[in-house]
């Protein structure tokens, strides 16, 4: 079975929408102070590490318009990787990309991409998704770069429908901008 692992920047007050300076947001790009070298390292090899990317429709059309006319190492390996969209678009996705077969709905689609043959599938951004996939039940590692600043608001992912789900802390990294890395595993009964 393929590991499905959601990596997402967090804001202290649990805030993922508009990282990167996507507009929306009075706070976007919040992320921007805390990037670094290590840091960088950090999400290139964890791009390298995986087989593929799961993206919801927005941030696959966000990714498919910035990623492609970028140079360098992490460009390359954005670009060349394999992507599974999730999205109700019929005409061709380009960017190396295909469709996730919902006919049985999305989280049998997931389910079944994980059943697959083939390495670590990396879900980034992809706020909406990614909630979905903790409520069923479906990631199994959560890694959370946390940079330490508030922004008072904003699309998060984590659910609010009171279920509980325990993971056990795997790994912490600090960078020297201050952020962390905080790894969780999904706890196996």
């Amino acid at each position: 079975m393929r590991q499905l692992i959601v990596s997402e920047f967090l804001t202290l007050d649990g805030v993922v929408e508009a990282p990167g300076g996507e507009t929306g947001h009075p706070h976007a790009g919040w992320t921007m102070p805390y990037g670094a070298d290590d840091l960088f390292a950090f999400k290139l090899q964890e791009a390298r590490d995986s087989d593929s990317l799961l993206l919801g429709r927005r941030t696959f059309e966000q990714f498919a318009e910035a990623w492609p006319p970028r140079e360098g190492e992490f460009a390359d390996t954005m670009n060349a990787m394999p992507k599974t969209v999730v999205t109700g678009r019929t005409d061709d996705l380009g960017w190396n990309a295909t469709r996730l077969d919902t006919a049985n709905g999305v989280r049998a689609g997931v389910a079944a991409l994980k059943e697959g043959d083939g390495g670590p599938i990396l879900v980034v951004g992809s706020g909406t998704l990614a909630r979905a996939l903790l409520v069923w039940g479906l990631v199994d590692e959560l890694r959370l770069l946390v940079c330490p600043v508030l922004v008072g608001g904003g699309a998060r992912i984590f659910p609010d429908d009171r279920a509980k789900w325990t993971y056990e802390l795997a790994g912490l990294q600090r960078f020297s901008s201050d952020a962390v890395l905080h790894v969780y595993r999904l706890a196996r009964s």
